[in-house]
C-alpha cells in the first residue's frame, strides 16, 4: 500500500483548548509538507474548537508514495510550551494522535454490504456560506459489524460527501484488515503499538529549550519553525531506515 494516497486523521488529547491549538499546528504541518511535494489535499473533515485550534481533522494527501512516507507519522505527538492560553504563562504539555491509513484503490476486494452501513445525514458546521446550513449535505456513515463512523461534510451534494465517506470507511476497514493480518505474524506485533497517551514517538519542545526529537530513532534538530512549518523528512527517512 506504500504506493497508494494517505487519509490522516489528527485528534487532540485531553487538555482542551491547550491540545486543540496543537492539533491545529500538526494540521498545518502536513499540510505544508504535502505542498512542499506538490501533493493534492483536500481537507473533507474538520471540526473547530470552541476558543482555538480544532477537535478532529481528517484529510486526504494524495501523491506518490503519499501512503509510504506518512505512515510514519501515526502515533501520539507531545508538545511542551508556554501556552499562550495562560495568563500565568505556565509551562504546559499537550498531546495529539495521528492516524494514517493508506487509501483502497476501488477494486479492493473490501466486503462492504450496503445492509452493514448506517448512514446519516445533518447540516454542515463552519465556513462555507449560507448554503451549508440550508441543506444536509453532511453524511456520517456507522459501519455496524466494526462501529467505525466515518463523516465528511466538505462538498455541497449529499452525493459527493457520501462517495468520500465510503473511500475513507474502506480505507479503515483495509487499514483493520491489514492489522489483523500483522497480528497473526509475530514480527509486526511488537512494533505496532496501539495509540496511547505516554507513548509518543516525537516531542516538540519550545520552552525552556528548543528541540524536536523522534524517541523511536534518536533524531533531532533544534529548528523547530522549520519542522512546524512542513519539514519533516528527516524524520520519515529515519524512520524508514530504520525499518
Amino acid at each position: 500500500m506504500d504506493k497508494n494516497n494517505a487519509i490522516l486523521t489528527i485528534h487532540p488529547g485531553a487538555g482542551g483548548t491547550e491540545s486543540q491549538d496543537w492539533a491545529q499546528m500538526l494540521m498545518r504541518m502536513y499540510l505544508r509538507w504535502a505542498e512542499r511535494h506538490r501533493f493534492k489535499t483536500e481537507i473533507i473533515d474538520l471540526l473547530i474548537g470552541e476558543e482555538a485550534g480544532i477537535k478532529s481533522a481528517t484529510i486526504t494527501i494524495a501523491g506518490p508514495y503519499a501512503y509510504g512516507f506518512l505512515k510514519s507519522e501515526a502515533g501520539v505527538h507531545r508538545l511542551v510550551r508556554i501556552s499562550p492560553f495562560d495568563a500565568g504563562k505556565r509551562r504546559h504539555t499537550s498531546f495529539s494522535a495521528v492516524l494514517v491509513y493508506p487509501e483502497v484503490e476501488e477494486d479492493i476486494d473490501i466486503e462492504l454490504r450496503e445492509e452493514d452501513i448506517k448512514m446519516d445525514t445533518f447540516r454542515a458546521s463552519g465556513a462555507g456560506g449560507q448554503h451549508v446550513n440550508k441543506t444536509s449535505s453532511a453524511v456520517r456513515l456507522t459501519h455496524i459489524p466494526t462501529g467505525i463512523i466515518v463523516t465528511c461534510q466538505n462538498e455541497r451534494s449529499q452525493h459527493k460527501n457520501r462517495a468520500i465517506a465510503m473511500k475513507v470507511l474502506k480505507a479503515r476497514l483495509y487499514d483493520l484488515k491489514m492489522k489483523e493480518q500483522e497480528k497473526k505474524m509475530e514480527e509486526f506485533v511488537a512494533d505496532k503499538r496501539d495509540i496511547a497517551w505516554g507513548s509518543q514517538i516525537r516531542s516538540y519542545v519550545l520552552q525552556p529549550y528548543r528541540i524536536v526529537k523522534d524517541h523511536r530513532t534518536n533524531v533531532e534538530t533544534g529548528n523547530v519553525d522549520a519542522v512546524l512549518d512542513g519539514e519533516i523528512n528527516m524524520f520519515i527517512k529515519a524512520y524508514l531506515r530504520m525499518k
